[in-house]
């Protein structure tokens, strides 16, 4: 009996360590990224989504690190798995919406931009830049 007591209580220490780690993992990527170790946050973030696959946060710092290399493919991986997983995600929705206007991709954007102007909360104000780059594309294409 007290051997099975003892191996219950070594079964929740482990699983409270392993939840402690996963916390640890994103709390530190992110002071890493804020200072500006790049390299070493991109670890720890990737890390941290083989523990927890279903952490949005890790996966938009992922996008921002990407973003910072110009490896858009991956950013734009990120910020789509970022928006599949947490939908109303302003700040990952207006780094597509960047991606797209880059890409000229006007439909796309229009799209985008109904969606974000439902969603914004501290990021609304992007809103007329939005439109400024969008109409700055159609009179390219008129051209």
């Amino acid at each position: 009996m007290i051997k099975k007591i003892i191996f219950i209580l070594i079964i929740f220490e482990l699983i409270a360590l392993k939840v402690f780690a996963k916390e640890n993992f994103f709390e530190e990527a992110k002071n890493l990224f804020e200072k500006g170790k790049i390299e070493e946050s991109k670890f720890l973030f990737q890390r941290n989504i083989v523990f927890n696959p279903k952490d949005s946060k890790s996966y938009l710092y992922l996008a921002k690190i990407y973003e910072s290399e110009e490896n858009e493919v991956e950013e734009e991986k990120n910020i789509n798995t970022t928006l599949l997983l947490e939908p109303n995600n302003e700040e990952a929705m207006y780094m597509l919406i960047d991606i797209k206007l880059e890409k000229s991709d006007i439909k796309k954007v229009k799209e985008l931009k109904e969606k974000f102007k439902i969603i914004c909360n501290s990021l609304c104000s992007k809103i007329d830049s939005i439109d400024a780059r969008l109409s700055d594309i159609d009179v390219k294409n008129e051209s």
